[in-house]
């Protein structure tokens, strides 16, 4: 996988420059398996070269001819007559080892295998795809794939790529660049991208990534003069520990990083079997990270590359901007206009009507409009007041964002409605963006070539304008690691906990946990004052409820006897492979709101924490916030602030309040689960976590730590 450093970011500086212009623009390649055929895959890298003007040295490998479209082939890169920078290998799978260690013996920096074969094929795929990533490894060089579709650097001409979209007659250089975790679509965003007219800088098909990864691509193209958009397409996430600091890069760079991943509405993937589990699915966990490292994920495919203007012009303004916007809306279709903002308020952003004291405003100036939240001006001003409008709403203080809908007009009579904008364009202070309503290829032209963000869908519109003020709510606070916490040694190291041991462990971490003790039948005597809740204590029955475990409402030591007698005999009926510990007794405790900590260690993302609605209803309500673990202070506040339910605590209507700072510290103590030294946690759960006027209790712990790992 992708090489890091010691901070656990990829590698950058002379090595990342050194691999960036082995990678994008090589001097010397040897393709690896061209075929003098111009019919066939293998014949296209040479041919889409060619075309598109790459000036270095192509060694085309070919071991029955030797001739291949008019340069001279070799029968194998060992006989190469010169060292390489890059290889491209369109040999079967089973050959591709060979051809690594003589392209390691001529120099390659990097090695392209578009071969499949590999990890795709299942265990025995895996594990040829890792003695190949090992061998490259030992041998210096980097691999990017297997079944990697390619790289293709526009502006150079270096087009290491079968994609058949590289067919085309031009390909327009700009700076936008893509990595791709699907070949396929790395075409289709080129194709989709270039009809719209964006100019494109590298495109990467990561394939199986077995070395270079999303993460240390997006890190290149951080530094890449010609990059100042990136968008990502992803099917899963590999490499999180590089991805992460990387986007942050992205982000300290002003380079916007947009992605699209697929996975919103899968519900196959492996979940823990409890509440934290059930909510915190996968893609809950990616959004999380994503929006934590500064990446702006979108919902559309179309978004990706039409929301590339929008993210780059304003990329800078981002942490300016308000978390709950206003969008000021002015079209010359009503109907247009009501489809964006329709799609607008699913996302929760609202288009607003302007104040009385702008409607005025604009009647000393000539404008006559209404108080609604979509301006119509379809029949009721001329080009010069249109512009004069826009201008006036984007110097104006009541509106966040001007959205500009064009109607008919757009196709035949550009300079009516279209002109306008791009003239009010100069006027600089919010967000300036269009959708088009028909299909009018002038106009979005006049409005690209003018910077101003153009959408020929409102569902595409909506979500990027969306998309941008969701990632104004994202932190640009610096990722600074706690000091571990210690594993208490009384504890177990694997399997399930008790209660007792889990509030235990919770309590070394400084999260307030209810008086407990632990007793056993014939020896029930206690320091927590009544009244109590009694509960069994097992490390095999975690969920108590369900098996009539627990008993509320205890109020002396004759009533703890016969709870303690019932309790047993239901685990004893219920469970009875189950161990017991004994009763767990605990003081019972007032609250103004019921919430549920979580904690689980995600298989793309790593370790999560969440916050919710708690009770034994919390999976009904889903309502939920998530951040990767551990979290700041600042994030905890963020993370309360999102959950509907905690309005209840934070002055809803005259309530009484609750205690959010010591919410706050709880789930930051809560959240040093990710950095607990000594065990490795898999699932946590405080559930419900009582808020109080003064301060917060957990009443209901559980905890899982990880099998250990064997060596096979």
């Amino acid at each position: 996988m992708t090489q890091v450093n010691e901070q656990g970011g990829p590698e950058t500086g002379a090595t990342g420059r050194t691999l960036a212009k082995a990678l994008f623009t090589p001097g010397a390649v040897a393709l690896v398996g061209a075929s003098a055929d111009e019919s066939k895959n293998t014949a296209r890298p040479l041919r889409f070269m060619r075309k598109h003007g790459y000036a270095g040295r192509v060694f085309p490998i070919n071991a029955g001819r030797a001739e291949v479209m008019g340069l001279q082939a070799y029968p194998s890169v060992a006989a190469l007559p010169d060292t390489i920078d890059h290889a491209f290998v369109m040999v079967p799978g089973r050959q591709v080892a060979e051809v690594l260690e003589q392209c390691a013996a001529r120099g390659a920096s990097v090695v392209t295998v578009f071969s499949d074969g590999f990890a795709e094929l299942g265990e025995a795929g895996m594990a040829a795809q890792r003695a190949l990533a090992a061998r490259a490894k030992e041998l210096g060089v980097r691999l990017l794939g297997p079944n990697s579709i390619g790289v293709v650097d526009v502006h150079s001409g270096a087009i290491l790529s079968v994609n058949a979209v590289l067919e085309a007659d031009t390909l327009r250089a700009g700076g936008i660049s893509v990595a791709s975790q699907s070949g396929s679509m790395l075409g289709a965003l080129l194709s989709r991208g270039a009809a719209r007219g964006f100019g494109f800088a590298k495109l990467v098909s990561v394939g199986n990534e077995s070395d270079i990864g999303v993460g240390e691509l997006v890190d290149l193209l951080v530094d890449d003069d010609a990059t100042e958009v990136i968008l990502l397409f992803l099917e899963t996430i590999r490499d999180a520990a590089v991805l992460g600091p990387a986007l942050r890069r992205a982000r300290a760079a002003g380079k916007p990083v947009l992605v699209y991943k697929l996975g919103r509405s899968a519900q196959g993937e492996a979940l823990a079997q409890s509440h934290t589990g059930a909510l915190a699915g996968n893609d809950a966990a990616v959004d999380a990270f994503l929006r934590k490292h500064g990446a702006i994920r979108v919902e559309m495919l179309e978004t990706l590359f039409e929301a590339a203007p929008l993210a780059r012009r304003y990329a800078a303004d981002i942490p300016a901007l308000p978390r709950n916007p206003r969008i000021a809306v002015v079209t010359t279709t009503g109907g247009g206009a009501a489809t964006v903002v329709d799609r607008l308020g699913l996302a929760n952003v609202e288009a607003v009507a302007p104040p009385t004291e702008f409607i005025a405003h604009m009647a000393a100036r000539g404008v006559r409009i209404r108080q609604t939240p979509i301006i119509d001006l379809t029949l009721a001003a001329t080009s010069a007041q249109y512009r004069d409008l826009v201008e006036q709403m984007i110097q104006s203080q009541w509106c966040d964002a001007v959205l500009c809908v064009v109607g008919s007009s757009a196709q035949f009579h550009p300079q009516l409605a279209v002109r306008p904008i791009v003239e009010a364009s100069a006027q600089r202070g919010k967000p300036l963006l269009s959708f088009l309503a028909p299909e009018a290829t002038q106009s979005l032209e006049l409005l690209q070539a003018a910077g101003v963000p153009a959408f020929r869908t409102p569902e595409a519109c909506a979500d990027a304008l969306a998309c941008l003020f969701r990632a104004a709510r994202t932190r640009n606070d610096p990722v600074e690691a706690p000091a571990p916490a210690r594993w208490p040694s009384a504890l177990p190291t694997q399997g399930d906990l008790s209660e007792f041991e889990a509030a235990v462990a919770f309590a070394e971490l400084g999260v307030p946990i209810a008086p407990m003790a632990l007793v056993r039948e014939g020896a029930l005597q206690h320091a927590v004052p009544y009244p109590i809740v009694a509960k069994i204590c097992s490390r095999d029955i975690l969920h108590k409820t369900e098996i009539g475990g627990v008993e509320v409402g205890v109020r002396d030591n004759e009533e703890l006897a016969r709870a303690a007698a019932r309790l047993l005999e239901n685990a004893r009926q219920s469970a009875p492979a189950a161990r017991v510990d004994g009763i767990l007794v605990q003081r019972m405790e007032s609250r103004l709101l019921e919430l549920m900590l979580g904690y689980r260690r995600d298989p793309l993302v790593g370790p999560m924490v969440m916050l919710s609605a708690g009770g034994i209803t919390a999976e009904l309500h889903r309502d939920v916030s998530l951040r990767p673990a551990p979290v700041s202070v600042a994030e905890a506040h963020d993370m309360i602030g999102e959950v509907r339910s905690t309005q209840l605590i934070r002055g809803f209507r005259g309530l009484p309040r609750g205690d959010v700072d010591a919410l706050a510290h709880a789930i930051v103590g809560f959240s040093r689960l990710a950095v607990m030294q000594g065990a490795d946690i898999a699932e946590a759960e405080i559930n419900p976590l009582f808020v109080r006027a003064e301060g917060v209790v957990g009443v209901d712990c559980l905890l899982r730590l990880a099998a250990p790992q064997h060596a096979f």
